[in-house]
């Protein structure tokens, strides 16, 4: 089992959300179809959340960001009970065969203006 955590404070972001090549090669189609539907809080909230997911996922893959997987194939996604659910494509669903690595699992947690998260692969 490998583990990934990390911390995002939801104003990080405010700039890089601002640079379009940023939020195509960081999010999936999914995430920003969600996000265009949330208010201004909740999507810097959301997408911050989504972020820092990515970062976690990227841990346990034992990878990080810019070292060959792209973030947007690695979507956070939310079950019919609101769980959240990471789907691996691309590059990244490459990365997880490489490290034999074949569910992952994440928790998120929201307080003020951080974001946590905790990711479990094995």
């Amino acid at each position: 089992m490998r583990l990934g955590i990390d911390l995002v404070a939801v104003d990080e972001l405010d700039r890089l959300l601002r640079r379009g090549w940023f939020v195509r090669y960081v999010f999936a189609a999914e995430e920003l179809a969600q996000a265009e539907t949330l208010g201004d809080s909740r999507r810097r909230e959301y997408l911050a959340g989504r972020f820092a997911a990515k970062e976690a996922v990227l841990k346990v893959l034992g990878t990080g960001l810019f070292e060959g997987v792209a973030p947007r194939d690695i979507a956070l996604l939310r079950r019919s009970g609101g769980a959240p659910h990471v789907t691996l494509r691309g590059s990244a669903a490459q990365a997880a065969r490489s490290a034999s690595i074949t569910h992952v699992t994440v928790s998120v947690t929201h307080k003020r203006d951080l974001v946590a998260v905790v990711a479990a692969g094995w």
